[in-house]
């Protein structure tokens, strides 16, 4: 166990097995506790005869038990009154959350300045000691991944396919499989060691995030892998993978509804302390043994990150200080249906969740999605210090790299179509290519490089041996010549020794399969599910409005006025009343279903990370649900059960309260297994009414248990609603006002209500309603036992294991090539391409806009935080022009308002308070035209799942182009725009869902432009097109944008991280800084010349080096650090600068029109009209359900299911005339 509870109650950090690892460590040498001349000791004396009074709270914590001495320490306290120092003793366990900011504030001021040496001060502590923090080596020998795949037109998943599928898959038992099988990892060795950061390169699709999961014992569930991977020799079966390492998934799942810090509190909860505690415990006592008196900030700081169990904790305030989510720490992460952080801020909430947790192994998948360079820099930095501070092993997959931050790294791992090309030193890795006789040019990125010297279609421009004819070389050979080079030798002789098990530290891996005790865990669960459920508390309160607005139905239908008792036949209307209310209490229920869906994927993440057990989840669920319950069952009977007249013993009203709130809890459960079970709206919602249909036909009320067939007789006692119906029926007919005799002769009961009950069917005795409670009591258990059973052993919805290639591709050698790159396009010139896009005229425009201002309200959290204003202002006073033919920059770090002078411009913004002059070739822009011929690329690729990349274009171009456009006209207009952005190989590919099926990220980011391309848009907008691109694919990319640009089009894009090619494919660049103001607008010039200048101008603004990007050269410089450094605004310089007067010219120019020119207009809101937008929605929504087999299989299963239920239940009843009353009910 983790931790016990201590006899005040706190939480006791008790030491765990692992404490033995810093026991056995090497021991203080003699001279160390002798030489009188250590720095470190003489610096302690000094101070110790410096403060009288924290030498006394030392020396009386020196005294402590072991236990206390590590909860407590002394940190120091400015008095404001006499303006000194004073040592205060805290109790770290229990540190107030403001004051460990304050600690880590202290320690903390300047993560760029502060970060090593606070690092380097831990290290110093650790040595001053002898204590060797653990590391961990990582090999892979003989590394392979497969799959076994449709290929194709049978990869499309259409309703044929489908039902193919499945008549395969049964007569696969007997035969040969028709699936093809891909190699995604061939037969890979290696070593990641610690101390070394190693970066991972390679295109998209060729096995980088495959070679992550299986380093760290993630594998999907359909991959074969086969091989052998070790951690410091000790294979997967020894310790938990999961918790020894750390994979950061290119994927951002989090709680839309948790704060950034409450998301990091939460995983560093969850994730443990590891050896911290047990590191400081042994280095408290071999300190104490050495007469060594350590820094108390420094020792108060570290025990501060070592407390276990608490809600709140010092790690997360460093990781989010480090990771620049200070600002935003506050601020709900947000989803699809929720305003949250950015994009860029959520790739690093994912990165955080796994730094907050005590793993010395990091593997990090494209963490740089969304950054600009400026920030991605500083965080593989700070990383790259604590692997060589603190020895940990890292490998970190980026896609863009900029020069600088490539530098960062000590080896590379360069992957490429399933193959290892190159394992070694980042120093020799050109050395290795230039062996092979290609060289990487000036002013070219040496990562950008890497990732195009493999590609059929890039590596012909990097051969240097003029003397001899170029021959493309494949992968496999770059491999093969790899291991004849001196470092693949190298590689291969150290992976011939064995790593020495016996000099593994003992602290190194984790045992122990989760950071928190089942006490503990279940205790994080509940508070996190506590905080959603008030996060999303207007469900509960629209369920609350519903059930009253029902109740309240119920109770003017069956008004007690009208409700007459004692007589037989009075019972009608009794009956009805109980249904209703049964049925409505069931329904109730039901949005459980879709409630427990919405949180499986994060659930499925976190419980694969081991950050609680599944059961912990699910009961936690459980608990919370059961005061709702309750109240909704309260507040029903309370509302209902007087007015309408049921029985007025106040024994009878607690009875139906009881079945009532058994009955919701039940409904609740059976819904919640449903969803757990399923998975996916579509098939829950579908069948969870199946359920609902059975539960209602078998309930008693339909129709009585004499009624039903024999074969259907076990669904009638199976039936939770039966006995739901039983209880209230028996609690309200056997009441005394329903104890007449009988007069009924047909029916052989003594009281009315005993004969009522048996025309029902029901039981007829107490007992019966006691018996009812037991069954519904043995359901809601068995429900929730099966929905832990769920949690715990289903598997997430895996990616589909389809791959669009071409038929006959098993006849070409280039097969693997296909799956493995990005597609290319042909290698045509750039002018050729570019006039295939003018098959369709378009209106060169001009956008034109003068003072910009943008206000919204302030939000809440800032009015908290003492903000006065009641607006806050995003935009100040922009000015600038967007012309044809003009490719123009948008940039800026992340929050300067890149995308939100986007929407503004392009009329995107539906709320706060617009500012400005906007204006369309001279004219005022009329948002109505500007829709017409404007197009916009979004940061988040949204596209339909179900349809192909062709018919996505298809639809577009269909709705967007004019109706002048004939179909033919319109069709080749789509396929010279999927030439123009190199989809015509992934015509026929499914688009999917990111991250789950279908197309790769850089494919979808290309859709989406082509999406907008088809709308032949004068003026485009892209946001962040680049980003989640690898440096080659966001080539193509540019390339596509440049080819756009030349047709005369205006196009605008923001970009994060632009290698020196892409940034330079720009014309012009709109700078912004933090709180939307223009730092430079103007000509970036040849190879930036005209940028760099400017800003080498400015007084203390240093040179660029040689061969530095300019993009992070500009962002370094004008930084918020540089800055209060130089003490300028760079906003103001420009705003008083030359160029700031030109632009002005320029823009009052623009905002004249030209001679001749009649403001743009159309006739119509749309480009189609009704019968044609008809014509192309239902041709989308056929294609798309023709291709969605598990909507349309559940469809027709659950249409066979009804029929057969409904026919056999009902057998020949139709000729029965007379039906009694109640069971029309």
């Amino acid at each position: 166990m983790a931790g016990e509870i201590g006899p005040s109650g706190s939480r006791r950090m008790a030491p765990s097995a692992s404490r033995r690892s810093w026991l056995s460590a090497a021991s203080i040498s003699r001279s160390l506790r002798s030489d009188p001349d250590d720095p470190f000791r003489r610096s302690a004396v000094s101070h110790d005869g410096g403060d009288d009074e924290e030498n006394l709270r030392w020396a009386a914590l020196e005294k402590l038990p072991t236990y206390d001495r590590m909860r407590r320490g002394i940190i120091r306290r400015a008095m404001e009154e006499q303006g000194k120092l004073t040592a205060d003793e805290v109790d770290i366990a229990n540190l107030d959350p403001r004051e460990g900011r304050e600690l880590m504030e202290r320690m903390f001021k300047a993560v760029e300045d502060d970060n090593e040496r606070l690092l380097r001060r831990f290290r110093d502590r650790l040595d001053l000691v002898g204590i060797e923090p653990p590391q961990i080596e990582v090999r892979y020998e003989h590394l392979s991944a497969e799959a076994d795949v449709h290929v194709g037109a049978r990869a499309v998943p259409t309703l044929l396919n489908a039902a193919i599928n499945v008549v395969e898959g049964l007569v696969s038992w007997f035969g040969k499989s028709n699936k093809r099988t891909i190699h995604i990892l061939k037969d890979v060795s290696g070593i990641i060691k610690p101390s070394r950061m190693t970066l991972l390169l390679g295109p998209p699709s060729s096995g980088k995030s495959t070679f992550m999961q299986a380093l760290t014992g993630k594998p999907a569930k359909n991959l074969k892998v086969s091989g052998k991977i070790t951690y410091c020799g000790h294979e997967f079966s020894e310790f938990y993978p999961e918790r020894t390492s750390a994979y950061v998934s290119q994927y951002d799942l989090h709680n839309g509804e948790m704060t950034v810090r409450e998301t990091m509190d939460f995983s560093r909860r969850c994730l443990g302390i590891g050896a911290r505690y047990d590191m400081l415990s042994e280095l408290a006592r071999r300190e104490r043994n050495a007469g060594i008196k350590p820094d108390p900030e420094i020792d108060a700081f570290m025990k501060a990150t070592a407390v276990e169990g608490k809600e709140t904790n010092v790690m997360t305030d460093i990781t989010l200080k480090i990771l620049g989510l200070d600002i935003c720490a506050d601020i709900i992460v947000g989803d699809e249906m929720q305003r949250g952080i950015s994009g860029g801020q959520k790739k690093r909430v994912t990165t955080g969740e796994m730094l907050t947790g005590p793993a010395k192994a990091l593997f990090m998948d494209e963490i740089s999605t969304g950054l600009d360079s400026s920030s991605t820099f500083q965080i593989v930095k700070y990383i790259r210090q604590m692997v060589h501070v603190m020895n940990y092993t890292v490998m970190i997959s980026l896609l863009q790299p900029p020069p600088e931050t490539y530098n960062l790294f000590d080896d590379i791992i360069l992957l490429s179509e399933g193959y290892i090309v190159y394992h070694g030193p980042r120093e020799n890795i050109l050395e290795f290519f230039e062996s092979a006789g290609f060289r990487c040019p000036e002013r070219k990125g040496v990562a950008d490089f890497l990732q195009e010297v493999t590609s059929r279609k890039d590596q012909q421009q990097y051969w240097f041996h003029d003397q001899e004819h170029y021959r493309y070389v494949s992968v496999p050979e770059f491999m093969q010549h790899f291991k004849t080079f001196h470092v693949g030798q190298k590689l291969q002789r150290e992976l011939q020794v064995p790593y020495d098990k016996s000099k593994t530290h003992p602290a190194a891996l984790t045992t122990t399969k989760y950071g928190l005790s089942s006490r503990e865990s279940l205790k994080a669960v509940l508070s996190r599910e506590w905080l959603l459920m008030k996060r999303n508390s207007f469900i509960y309160i629209f369920k609350a409005f519903e059930l009253s607005f029902l109740a309240f139905l119920t109770m003017t239908v069956f008004f007690r006025t009208k409700m007459p008792s004692g007589k037989f036949s009075d019972n009608v209307k009794f009956s009805g009343a109980l249904t209703s209310s049964l049925i409505t209490i069931m329904f109730i229920g039901f949005p459980e279903l879709n409630m427990i869906i919405k949180k499986l994927p994060v659930f499925y993440k976190q419980r694969d990370y081991l950050f609680f057990p599944a059961w912990t989840f699910g009961l936690a669920t459980i608990i919370l649900k059961i005061p709702f319950s309750f109240l909704e069952s309260v507040a029903w009977t309370t509302v209902t059960y007087y007015v309408i007249g049921f029985a007025p013993a106040p024994g009878r009203f607690f009875s139906q309260l009881l079945a009532y709130f058994l009955t919701h809890q039940m409904a609740v459960a059976m819904f919640r297994l449903l969803g757990a079970i399923l998975k996916t709206m579509v098939v829950a919602n579908t069948f969870g009414m199946f359920s609902l249909l059975l539960v209602f036909l078998f309930g008693g009320f339909l129709i009585p248990r004499q009624k039903i067939k024999s074969w259907w007789i076990w669904g009638y006692w199976t039936s939770p609603m039966m006995y739901s119906n039983q209880a209230i029926s028996v609690n309200e007919f056997l009441s005394t006002r329903w104890a007449g005799p009988n007069t009924e002769a047909n029916i052989d009961a003594p009281t009315i209500g005993k004969a009522i009950l048996k025309l029902k069917g029901s039981f007829s005795g107490p007992w019966g309603y006691w018996l009812a409670i037991g069954a519904m009591i043995g359901f809601i258990i068995l429900f929730n036992i099966l929905f832990l059973c769920a949690l715990t052993f289903s598997s997430a919805s895996s990616s589909s294991s389809n791959a669009v290639i071409s038929d006959d591709d098993e006849k070409k050698s280039a097969d693997q090539e296909q799956m493995s790159q990005v597609t290319h396009g042909a290698d045509e010139p750039a002018n050729r391409r570019t006039q295939t896009g003018m098959v369709l005229p378009f209106q060169p425009l001009t956008l034109s806009f003068n003072h910009m201002n943008y206000y919204v309200d302030m939000p809440p959290a800032m009015k908290e935080q003492g903000f006065t204003e009641s607006r806050l202002q995003l935009l100040s006073d922009i000015s600038g022009a967007f012309r044809p033919g003009v490719l123009t920059a948008l940039v800026g770090v992340s929050g300067a308002g890149k995308t939100t002078l986007m929407d503004v411009l392009a009329g995107r913004k539906t709320g706060g308070t617009i500012e400005g002059d906007i204006r369309l070739s001279g004219y005022p822009k009329k948002q109505e035209t500007f829709a017409r011929i404007s197009g916009y690329c979004e940061q988040t690729d949204i596209h339909s799942p179900n349809v192909t990349v062709y018919e996505s274009l298809i639809y577009s171009a269909w709705l967007r182009l004019s109706s002048e456009v004939d179909e033919n006209t319109r069709k080749m207009f789509v396929e010279e725009v999927m030439s123009l952005v190199e989809l015509d190989v992934l015509r026929d590919a499914m688009v999917g869902l990111p991250g789950v099926s279908g197309l790769s990220i850089e494919q979808r980011k290309r859709l989406t432009i082509a999406v907008e391309l088809v709308a032949n848009p004068s003026i485009i907008f892209m946001d962040e097109p680049t980003s989640g691109l690898d440096a080659r694919a966001a080539a193509i990319v540019m390339r596509t944008v440049r080819n756009t640009v030349n047709t005369g089009r205006t196009v605008v894009c923001t970009i994060h991280q632009p290698s020196i090619d892409i940034f330079e494919a720009f014309d012009e660049l709109l700078l912004l800084k933090r709180g939307g103001r223009v730092i430079y607008a103007g000509q970036l010039g040849v190879q930036s010349r005209i940028l760099v200048e400017y800003f080498e101008a400015i007084p203390g603004v240093p040179k660029i080096t040689e061969g530095y990007n300019p993009a992070t050269w500009m962002l370094d410089v004008s930084s918020p650090l540089a800055e209060a450094r130089m003490n300028v605004d760079f906003a103001d310089i420009y705003a008083n600068s030359s160029l700031y007067r030109t632009n002005q010219e320029l823009i009052k120019e623009l905002s004249i029109p030209p001679p001749g020119y009649q403001d743009l207009s159309f006739p119509t809101k749309y480009a189609q009209n009704f019968l044609n937008q008809c014509m192309a929605n239902t041709w989308k929504q056929y294609r798309s359900y023709w291709k969605n087999p598990p909507y349309n299989a559940m469809r027709y299963l659950m249409t066979l299911l009804y029929g057969i239920v409904f026919g056999t239940v009902f057998w020949r009843m139709g000729k029965n005339v007379y039906v009694p009353t109640y069971s029309l009910l």
